[in-house]
């Protein structure tokens, strides 16, 4: 299965390959992002989806720098938790709650906005309702984030909901206080900057 490496910034790359769950009729492409970021001697995997056996790039990648922390964004990116932790004896941090179908076998240290994980990534609050916590990479000057924004055809969107207005807008345009230059998301083309940002919110949102 193809998969894409990808450095972004000194300590933080991403790799990219389709997930497994992917058809024709989700309204996301079928690459999707996992980031690793490294900060104040810690290594985070961040909603990672395991490579594909044979992309050793990453894995030797991986290797030679193990994970300790791995961290869920999103009840519904468990993804591959599991395995990190399993493999690299990381800390897994994550949501209280999960959907019935895809809880992790791990109990996850659940993250709320505000709190501060080790390696000093800083949980925000997206305003949308979906439990996602993106993260501030303070080291990087990075936005990442689950599904609060996407890129289909490489356009940064804010991903829909019934509280856009309200909710979800006012407290994106709140993240802009932080000093971020870069924006990682987990859909479409994955790395975005500052000047994308601003224009998203402007856009209409994405699906619905």
């Amino acid at each position: 299965m193809a998969h894409e490496v990808r450095d972004v910034a000194p300590g933080l790359w991403i790799w990219r390959r389709e997930h497994p769950d992917w058809s024709p009729d989700a309204d996301w492409e079928p690459l999707v992002t996992s980031t690793c970021v490294e900060s104040r001697g810690e290594v985070a995997v961040l909603d990672a989806l395991a490579p594909p056996e044979d992309a050793t790039d990453v894995w030797e990648r991986l290797d030679a720098r193990p994970p300790t922390l791995a961290v869920v964004l999103k009840p519904d990116h468990v993804r591959d938790v599991d395995l990190f932790v399993l493999r690299y004896a990381a800390r897994a941090f994550g949501p209280y709650l999960f959907w019935p179908h895809d809880v992790p076998e791990t109990e996850l240290e659940g993250i709320d906005p505000g709190d501060e994980l080790p390696g000093g990534l800083v949980a925000l609050y997206d305003g949308r309702g979906r439990n996602e916590t993106p993260l501030w990479l303070p080291e990087q000057r990075a936005l990442v984030f689950a599904d609060a924004l996407t890129a289909p055809g490489g356009e940064l969107r804010v991903w829909a909901t019934p509280w856009h207005e309200e909710r979800a807008l006012p407290a994106l345009r709140a993240l802009l206080h932080l000093p971020f230059e870069l924006v990682i998301v987990a859909h479409g083309e994955p790395v975005h900057d500052r000047a994308d940002y601003e224009r998203a919110l402007e856009r209409p949102p994405w699906g619905g």
